[in-house]
């Protein structure tokens, strides 16, 4: 037993306890909690808010925001659009990446983020069809 290639304790990987593993992975997996999905539901309505805003701001368009005057009817600059679209962005990151542990697998969690979305969509829908002709 010189450490030659014939030696088959040399080159031998130490076996891992599979149970230490599984300890690992149920210690590490932390339970869902109700306000986790209303976070995710409102980080998808801070998502759904970001658009519109973030897409005439880029594209130069005026567009109401809080800031007009009157709020939210008047139009604001498209400077104050991809400002406010960046914060409401930034607001779902919180939401969604630092409460809990969204994971786009859980059907769950995308249902609550899918949720948020789709109210305030049609919540915008509604407010800017007022404005614009497209009720």
């Amino acid at each position: 037993m010189d450490g030659t290639r014939g030696d088959s304790r040399v080159f031998a990987r130490p076996k891992r306890d599979p149970r230490a593993t599984i300890g690992l992975a149920i210690r590490m997996e932390q339970p869902v909690r109700w306000y986790h999905h209303v976070s995710y539901f409102f980080g998808g309505a801070f998502l759904a808010n970001a658009l519109p805003h973030l897409g005439n701001g880029v594209s130069g368009h005026p567009f109401q925001s809080p800031f007009a005057s009157p709020p939210g009817v008047g139009l604001s600059s498209s400077t104050v659009n991809v400002l406010w679209g960046f914060f409401n962005l930034a607001l779902c990151y919180l939401l969604l990446c630092r409460v809990g542990h969204f994971d786009l697998r859980r059907t769950r969690h995308v249902l609550a983020l899918g949720a948020g979305i789709l109210v305030m969509s049609l919540l915008l829908a509604r407010t800017f069809g007022k404005l614009h002709g497209g009720l």
